[in-house]
């Protein structure tokens, strides 16, 4: 019995020490402006569909930059980041990704979002943290304005200064929260380039054509390019697709129309059953970015399809709340196996597994996937390039340079010339634990290449 009880007694410390798990995190809180007003003056429909956009738009670029998203609660987030530079970044792509799709967004649909972000020793349980830091998090947020992004001194003091433009906004003092906290902001837009940027008083800023931030994050997000931007934009706006109904329809086909006669080489056509026809060579991705070029010089707007079943259901799975993730993952794989073009198959379990954050698991399925001649597996590689992960960044090259992937050529150099902010600092995916080196494995991989 005393040998049992001290099993049991060890057993319960084992427990309380997994229980009591500590780790220090950066915390950022979003939340939509007026949400809460616009529900009372909204249809459900309405207010689903600006939810989705939302999450479409937001929660692929916190995943960009490494973070976690614990909860999604209505129209707020909560993510975790093990890097505070990494947060704050996400903050400023959101804020800019949202500035590209309000300019086409009716009134009614546009977003307006505000960021917060602290740093600090939290408890970690399940899917979930708690303690001090995660609550100074939410009171900053609850002082931050629309369009901003502010963070805590702490931040300020652990982030890399030359990565992220800092203004000193004031000190506070947050209910429930001891002592006064010095709150900074990052400020617009166009930027003086300094290392460090230091606190300085608020500056009269002028008036800001561009995105407010100049793209400084988002530039760094795989597949938002400008042209790209342009038809990431437009794929949220197609979450609006069912209540513009019959006008949808009729503007999709005036654009494909419009794009056949411009781009007569491409000859995308609708099949008898209604579903888009590519030839070979010309995968979705291309298309798109072909649209959005023709959208630009014809001033006209786009409402981008989403693509397959399946990669709506890997989309629904990638922004969904932890609680959801498993039921939407088991979807996404049972439309997937439906697939009856292997090399397809091969490139949407990649996309999943991506979602999923394993990064050693997708790019095996895209190796897979351009062997068997898929393009879109092979633009996805391409664009892995410019992950702000090195590991990621180091293993898409090397992919490239095995599969002797003459398209990556220039993605390659443009990485071997810049490299990453992370190289040879390590980023812990992949195995690659130590000493990574981007730049060095994209000059191994424009070597194999001319070997080749």
């Amino acid at each position: 019995m005393g040998q049992a009880h001290g099993d049991c007694a060890g057993d319960s410390a084992a427990y309380t020490a997994r229980a009591l798990k500590t780790a220090n995190l950066a915390i950022v809180f979003t939340d939509i402006k007026g949400f809460t007003e616009r529900t009372s003056r909204q249809t459900h429909e309405q207010n689903q569909r600006l939810l989705q956009t939302h999450n479409a738009l937001l929660a692929p670029l916190f995943k960009a930059f490494g973070g976690r998203i614990l909860k999604s609660i209505g129209d707020a987030f909560l993510v975790t980041f093990e890097s505070p530079t990494q947060a704050v970044l996400s903050g400023i792509a959101i804020q800019d990704r949202l500035w590209h799709y309000n300019l086409s967004a009716e009134e009614d649909s546009r977003l307006h979002v505000r960021v917060a972000v602290n740093v600090g020793e939290v408890r970690v349980e399940s899917s979930d943290v708690f303690g001090e830091p995660v609550n100074i998090a939410a009171r900053v947020e609850g002082i931050t304005e629309a369009g901003e992004v502010f963070f805590t001194e702490a931040v300020y003091l652990a982030m890399n200064k030359a990565e992220v433009p800092s203004q000193e906004v004031g000190t506070y003092e947050l209910k429930g929260i001891p002592g006064k906290i010095r709150i900074f902001r990052v400020p617009k837009a166009p930027y003086r380039v300094e290392a460090p940027l230091l606190p300085a008083p608020p500056p009269v800023e002028p008036a800001v054509e561009g995105p407010p931030f100049g793209n400084i994050a988002l530039s760094r997000v795989p597949e938002t390019g400008p042209g790209q931007e342009l038809a990431a934009t437009a794929a949220a706006l197609g979450q609006h697709a069912a209540a513009l109904g019959g006008r949808a329809k009729s503007l999709g086909g005036q654009i494909l129309e419009g794009a056949s006669r411009s781009f007569s080489p491409l000859k995308a056509r609708l099949n008898p059953e209604g579903k888009l026809q590519l030839p070979a060579g010309l995968t979705r991705r291309r298309l798109a970015l072909g649209l959005g070029g023709l959208a630009v010089v014809l001033g006209v707007g786009v409402v981008a399809f989403r693509g397959s079943a399946a990669e709506r259901a890997i989309s629904d799975f990638e922004s969904a709340a932890p609680s959801e993730r498993n039921a939407l993952e088991v979807k996404a794989r049972k439309l997937i196996e439906q697939e009856k073009n292997a090399g397809v198959q091969s490139y949407l379990y990649g996309r999943l597994e991506e979602a999923d954050g394993s990064w050693d698991g997708a790019l095996r399925r895209y190796r897979t996937a351009i062997k068997a001649g898929e393009g879109d597996a092979e633009d996805r590689l391409i664009g892995l390039m410019e992950h702000p992960k090195c590991a990621v960044r180091t293993a898409a090259a090397e992919m490239a340079g095995e599969l002797r992937l003459s398209s990556a050529r220039s993605a390659l150099k443009s990485l071997a010339a810049s490299g990453g902010p992370d190289d040879k600092g390590g980023s812990g995916a992949l195995g690659r634990l130590f000493n990574c080196d981007s730049r060095r494995a994209a000059k191994s991989a424009l070597e194999r290449l001319k070997d080749g």
